[in-house]
């Protein structure tokens, strides 16, 4: 994969993940986001409206707090359980748990992976896994990477399966809203 710009860093939104942990959700969404803007000014939306979202045949919400060619940051969750494939992406994804459990598992191993508040689920470049969110659950999710590739995986679903096209062009504006607004300021 050629170089590519990011601009945030793990271990950055994992203290901020941390930092926000215990509280209702829509405090650490906040909390997250005013910190988020602190650490990286003028690259994280001032909105916090959530968009439900069908990939990979599991369906929850996000907010989208960033979003570039690069880049996405987003909390994505349910409030009543969920589970499907993660896709095979050539960006890596981090899961920073916020509240309740994921599950996973992979292809290479038939063991139960477990994630709970304030653990991080990484997902290397190139590697799909299995996932469920038992009951509710919210996390603080991170890419990096060729972002537009893995746009036909979170779009599938409502396109060919939900035909949700509210949320098709919901999901397509806040991306390509941000997009733009980071190309304009030189970010890719």
């Amino acid at each position: 994969m050629p170089a590519m710009s990011f601009i945030f860093e793990p271990d950055v939104l994992a203290r901020i993940a941390k930092d926000a942990l215990g509280q209702p959700l829509e405090v650490m969404v906040e909390q997250i986001a005013e910190q988020l803007e602190r650490e990286y000014p003028g690259h994280i939306r001032d909105d916090r409206e959530w968009v439900l979202n069908n990939a990979g045949g599991a369906m929850g919400m996000m907010t989208v707090l960033h979003a570039s060619i690069t880049e996405y940051v987003i909390i994505f969750g349910t409030p009543i359980g969920t589970e499907g494939h993660t896709g095979r992406f050539w960006a890596e994804d981090y899961f920073f748990i916020l509240e309740g459990e994921q599950w996973a598992y992979s292809e290479a191993s038939p063991v139960k992976e477990i994630y709970r508040p304030g653990d991080l689920h990484v997902l290397p470049q190139g590697v799909a896994q299995g996932y469920r969110m038992p009951d509710r659950c919210f996390a603080l999710e991170y890419a990096r990477g060729f972002i537009p590739a893995m746009l036909p995986f979170g779009l599938a679903d409502t396109m060919f399966g939900t035909l949700d096209w509210r949320t098709l062009g919901r999901t397509l504006s806040k991306y390509g809203a941000s997009s733009i607004k980071e190309l304009m300021q030189g970010k890719i």
